[in-house]
């Protein structure tokens, strides 16, 4: 989900025209490339979509299943984990070995560390004509592209496997076990937009809690909210 954050960020900013734009886009980039070196991503997405592709085909013969959008879906995956598997090495390791990519990114960890006078040549890449940056970034990304298609189908699956339940949250509290049969992958909680409050999700394996507070405007620590919540709940199993 992190990864998912990064990839919509870069994609708004490599929209934009400006030198800030383009600045945003390479500390983006930078932050992927960070997760993808301490990270074996590849390996790890591969057994999710191995173990999709395997619940999938077990429910090929259910009744009500639409078994052309399966087959769709199916050749989706397997498409895309034949793209991974002949993927060699890390994802994005030979943009990271770049001369300019090494100094941007030991420079980033010090506050105002990429100004013009510490990285010349990062100022004049970022001078360049637009039609040559954006040559630059597709080049840049383009390794990037079967590990985000991968992610947006695992976690679009994960999200679409359960449907919500209308749930309350008595004076802004909601707790309950969770059953020991089922392997619950992600929660997700949807309360109207025009309350003032957001939801503090904390958990482990027998139980959950959700504790919906209130912002404050005095610079303290957020409290929680004494009046009664209903919210939306999806407990997404896959």
């Amino acid at each position: 989900m992190r990864l998912e954050q990064l990839f919509e960020q870069l994609n708004h900013f490599m929209d934009g025209s400006t030198v800030s734009d383009y600045r945003a886009v390479i500390s983006v980039l930078l932050d992927i490339l960070m997760i993808f070196s301490r990270n074996d991503l590849k390996s790890g997405l591969l057994k999710e979509l191995d173990r999709q592709s395997k619940m999938l085909n077990q429910i090929a013969n259910s009744q009500g299943v639409d078994t052309e959008k399966l087959d769709e879906i199916l050749d989706d995956l397997k498409s895309i984990s034949t793209k991974l598997y002949a993927t060699n090495g890390k994802i994005g390791l030979n943009v990271m070995e770049s001369d300019l990519f090494q100094s941007i990114s030991q420079r980033s960890s010090i506050p105002g560390g990429t100004c013009s006078f510490d990285l010349p040549a990062f100022h004049y890449w970022l001078e360049q004509d637009k039609a040559i940056q954006q040559q630059d970034l597709l080049q840049w990304t383009k390794p990037l592209a079967d590990i985000r298609t991968a992610i947006n189908l695992i976690l679009g699956f994960i999200r679409q496997s359960s449907m919500p339940t209308q749930e309350l949250a008595v004076a802004g509290f909601f707790q309950l076990a969770l059953d020991k049969m089922q392997s619950f992958q992600l929660l997700r909680v949807a309360i109207d937009s025009s309350l003032p409050v957001f939801a503090e999700i904390s958990g482990g394996k027998h139980r959950f809690t959700i504790r919906f507070m209130s912002p404050t405007t005095d610079g303290k620590r957020p409290h929680q909210i004494p009046d009664d919540v209903s919210f939306a709940l999806t407990r997404c199993v896959f």
